[in-house]
């Protein structure tokens, strides 16, 4: 792919749930001992909310279709992505509750607990032909969060293809770790599949994230391995890409730092970038997501990214 600046529509199919995060924890709590947190920030979260959101922010026009409840968390997550551009016009009003994370962040790491809610009930059926007409890549996060997606999840990548789209998937964590899914008609259908270290080793069954890697070639079109502070590796064909992460000594929490890489590598693929150039826009917009609490705050707006970047990590975007 050649540099440029044409930015195709998004669709995003995902999860909406708030997310309510305590940081500065001294350690993990143990059961039956009380520990003290000292930030807290209740706000929207979700993966697949966090990528719309700071996608948006960079430029690329985003539509997204989800379920959350009829409620006021319900509200300010169509109001966040409305203020964020991103077209919220196929959010579906459930009546279910909206979902809700707590996440306690400790370090570098994190800890979730997840109401689903609204989530559960998002079907491939909700997502017509309307939504992906016009649109020019899909992108699908936190497939084991969604129970009422996944059995049609095969059919929603196919029609996507047959419309045109490309498309992209962030596994995410399956939180109960049984990674059931049918892969092997799942993949084929993917240009680019996003996990992490642990995902893509849960996935496979291997112990090291490389040797799971070895499995999956030439499944899907691209593979992305985000490993935190040890960088991405990318494998497309015959192509093999390694990028260092961007670090700084000040790190406020992780959260939606995946999902902030897979905005930064969209955003270069549907302006028509290398892979090299995606994987390096990955790497800085997953560094910068770091540098405030939760997924989003440090995506306000397109000046801000662009000094965070140039400030924190000597990153200069272009054609933002």
């Amino acid at each position: 792919m050649s540099s440029g600046s044409v930015k195709a529509d998004v669709l995003v199919v995902g999860e909406l749930n708030m997310d309510l995060i305590l940081s500065g924890l001294l350690q993990f709590p143990e059961m039956g001992k009380e520990i003290l947190a000292d930030g807290m920030t209740l706000g929207m979260g979700s993966s697949s909310a966090i990528f719309a959101s700071n996608l948006s922010v960079m430029g690329v026009p985003v539509r997204f279709a989800g379920k959350v409840g009829a409620d006021s968390f319900g509200d300010h997550i169509v109001s966040e992505l409305s203020a964020r551009g991103v077209d919220t016009r196929f959010i579906i009003r459930d009546e279910l509750p909206t979902g809700m994370t707590v996440a306690l962040s400790y370090l570098d790491d994190r800890a979730m607990v997840t109401f689903p809610g609204a989530m559960n009930a998002l079907k491939e059926s909700d997502v017509t032909d309307e939504m992906l007409r016009g649109a020019g890549h899909l992108h699908v996060s936190s497939l084991f969060l969604q129970p009422g997606l996944r059995p049609g999840l095969v059919r929603l990548l196919s029609r996507a293809r047959q419309m045109g789209l490309t498309t992209s998937v962030d596994p995410q964590w399956d939180p109960a770790g049984q990674w059931d899914l049918d892969w092997g008609k799942m993949l084929p259908l993917v240009d680019v599949f996003l996990p992490n270290g642990a995902e893509i080793t849960g996935i496979t069954g291997k112990k090291d994230w490389r040797e799971a890697l070895e499995v999956l070639k030439g499944t899907a079109g691209t593979i992305v391995i985000k490993n935190g502070r040890q960088g991405a590796t990318l494998w497309s064909g015959d192509v093999l890409l390694q990028q260092p992460a961007f670090l700084h000594e000040a790190v406020v929490d992780t959260i939606g730092a995946g999902d902030s890489f897979d905005a930064g590598f969209v955003s270069g693929l549907v302006a028509g970038r290398s892979l090299a150039e995606c994987l390096e826009l990955g790497a800085v917009c997953g560094a910068i997501n770091t540098t405030a609490a939760g997924g989003t705050a440090a995506f306000k707006d397109r000046g801000q990214l662009a000094r965070t970047g140039l400030d924190q990590f000597n990153y200069r975007f272009h054609d933002l």
